[in-house]
């Protein structure tokens, strides 16, 4: 599993932008930038909806003048997905990377088994600062709690 010092895996995610959906690579995504990283087990969801998004498009502003260059979603949802919850959320902020196969979320080594809700293999929830690639805060939450992944804890961290 991913730890505090680790680098970021090279994965291939899709990006999500106002162009389309274009292939990216983890590396390359966190190379010579300061991200705040998120992760829900799915768009759409009761929390990932109701509080963690929000709480990272509410601390947008804060956590750029922090000195973050950008905020990012993952997900094990599909590119399509992820544009229509970041359009519902009204997440401009936010970039979304869709791990639609989940091979991020297994590098990292925080894949969860959903199935006993019928999700399938997701990833588990989490936060990290990730400064060039190199993790440098981890916040991975207990199944089904929320709290040291948001945006606001997020923002005491910098």
């Amino acid at each position: 599993m991913i730890k505090t010092g680790d680098r970021i895996p090279s994965v291939t995610v899709r990006q999500v932008t106002d162009s389309g959906v274009h292939e990216v690579n983890t590396a390359d995504f966190f190379k010579g930038k300061r991200v705040a990283l998120f992760a829900v087990p799915g768009a759409f969801t009761s929390t990932c909806s109701a509080k963690h998004l929000p709480s990272y498009v509410k601390n947008a502003d804060s956590l750029r003048g922090k000195g973050v260059d950008a905020i990012a979603c993952t997900a094990v949802n599909d590119p399509a997905v992820m544009r229509a919850w970041a359009q519902a959320q009204k997440a401009e902020a936010v970039t979304m990377l869709s791990d639609g196969n989940g091979d991020f979320a297994r590098a990292l080594g925080v894949e969860a088994d959903m199935s006993k809700h019928g999700m399938g293999h997701r990833s588990r929830r989490y936060s990290m600062l990730v400064e060039n690639g190199v993790v440098k805060q981890l916040n991975l939450e207990e199944p089904g709690a929320f709290g040291i992944s948001g945006g606001d804890h997020m923002l005491t961290q910098l």
